[in-house]
This record gives structure tokens, sequence and C-alpha cells, in this order.
């Protein structure tokens, strides 16, 4: 069966994600709603909907996405009794009626692929649910370096709410935890895939909402420039070995540009410059130097 996380904090969007699992065609889920210690019970709201899916309402005692949003992820997941599968949905995300039925219906095929994520096909909203984006659908068997190649070209996005992973690879391996949580996701598709193929159900949307509200929509921060940095720093040193030309380098101009995005750290310069000599990248080094320079001008 299929878990439904959903770490609750704020109700703008709250009911929209509600009516999504009110109307799904297929009832075969739980939905574990795990509240961060709100100001905005949701308690009210959900005795609406008490009889329309299954689901476990949990308030805890004290707020800790605050601090850190994986570990807020982590007490959630704890929830879960025994489904197999596992999707965490933002409190202000928004499914497809047919999402569910379709996660069974190719759930077979998953199987015989062997594959431990699941993506859904999505589209962006804004805060009144107004589409503003086309649809971004993916190969329905896609590798984690795959993956990242065409999101670095800008062929895609992705975000944690349309993918479905195995429980048990969150279990083993867990998400990383990033400020903000904030590349803990992706870095989540590459470590629960386990170099094992990206199954895609193109046939039913997931929803995202960006809106000033959540922390995508919000502008870049000491927080996401600190994330994308060991991001990029955890997977080159775990996976770099193994990957592209093509995406290594996509990673270190990424790398490069966090940190030039943030020079006065003197532990991340150190750990910038141990990748240069791992990867041989001196020239890159020396280049490096030059955009440096030129920046202070």
């Amino acid at each position: 069966m299929l878990a439904i996380v959903v770490p609750y904090y704020k109700s703008y969007f709250f009911e929209e994600t509600l009516k999504s699992l009110a109307i799904q065609t297929d009832n075969r889920f739980h939905v574990y709603i795990g509240d961060d210690a709100s100001d905005e019970s949701p308690e009210e709201l959900l005795k609406k909907y008490e009889d329309q899916f299954a689901f476990t309402y949990h308030r805890f005692q004290y707020n800790l996405g605050g601090m850190s949003l994986v570990k807020q992820w982590e007490r959630c997941l704890e929830m879960i009794k025994d489904e197999v599968w596992v999707q965490i949905l933002g409190d202000d995300d928004v499914l497809s009626a047919n999402t569910v039925s379709m996660f069974y219906e190719h759930l077979g095929i998953v199987d015989q692929e062997d594959s431990n994520v699941i993506r859904f096909a999505t589209q962006v909203i804004n805060e009144k649910g107004a589409l503003t984006s086309g649809v971004y659908k993916h190969p329905v068997l896609e590798s984690s370096e795959e993956f990242l190649i065409r999101k670095y070209k800008g062929g895609t996005r992705s975000s944690l709410s349309e993918y479905i992973f195995r429980k048990e690879k969150i279990d083993a391996i867990k998400f990383k935890d990033f400020p903000l949580a904030w590349s803990s996701d992706t870095l989540g598709i590459i470590e629960f895939s386990e170099n094992k193929a990206i199954y895609t159900i193109n046939d039913t949307l997931v929803f995202f909402r960006r809106s000033d509200k959540n922390i995508t929509g919000q502008v870049d921060s000491v927080e996401k420039n600190e994330a994308w940095f060991r991001f990029y720093l955890y997977v080159l040193s775990n996976y770099g070995k193994t990957y592209s030309e093509e995406l290594v380098t996509m990673l270190f101009d990424r790398i490069e540009k966090a940190q030039l995005n943030n020079k006065k750290t003197p532990l991340r310069w150190v750990k910038l410059f141990w990748l240069y000599l791992i990867f041989k990248k001196y020239s890159r080094f020396f280049s490096l130097r030059i955009k440096i320079k030129n920046s202070i001008k």
C-alpha cells in the first residue's frame, strides 16, 4: 500500500491539498499528517475529510522544521506503519484525481524494472492555483545521472512532492540534512535509486505550487547558497568519479558559482581546492583565480 506523508505547517493552501486527496479515484493509500507545532491548527479542517480518505494526524509538541526540515520529514516518516512505498507531499501541492490509480497501474512494471524511485509528470501553479508552466514529462526510464544532466541543461524541474520512494531505501540511506532541506530531495533521488532507473508515470500530474509562502518562491539566501555548495561537494566527492565528464563539468561550474557568491568561507575554499586536486582540474583553479581578481576590481 502507498503512504502519503504530509509534513504540515501552513494552512494557507492545505485544503486544496486535502481536496486533491479526497477526489482520488483509487483509495488504496493512507495519509500521515505531521503537524510541526503550527500556530495554524488543521484539526477543524481535517474533520471535514474524516470519511473521505484514511489519514492519521499527529501534532508534535515542538517545532522542528525551523531548525531542520529534514528532521521534520524524518519524524513524519516514523508515523508510517507497514506501507512499502511513500510519497512526501507538500502541504500546498496538489495531486491529479488519478495519481494514486496510475501508481497502482504501473506498479507491476516498476517491480519488473526493480526501480526504487517513481516520478510523476508535473506542472507549476501559483498562489491562485493558475497554471504557470507547461507540463514537465520525462523519459519512462532514466538514470539519476541522465536526470541531473537534463535538469542542469534546463530541460526539466524537480521537487519532492512528485516522487514516490521505496520506504526501505529511505530508512537505510536517509535524506541528507542540508540547510532548508535545499537539494536534500535531489540527493535523495540520486541515492535512493541506487544506480537503478527512475521510473516515470507521465499519465498523471502532480501540481507544484510556487509562491512566496514556500522556500522555492523566496529569494536566494545564505542558507540556500550553503546548501548548494554542500550538495555539489557531496555529489562530486561520492559519485563524481563514476559520472561523465559532461556532468562533472556541470557540477564544477555550479560549485564554483556558489563559492563566488559567498567568498568569505575559508573552509569551503579548502574543500574546493581539494576537489581540484582529486579531479586534476588544475586549469579550473587558475581560471577561478582570474574570476576572483575580476570580481574585486
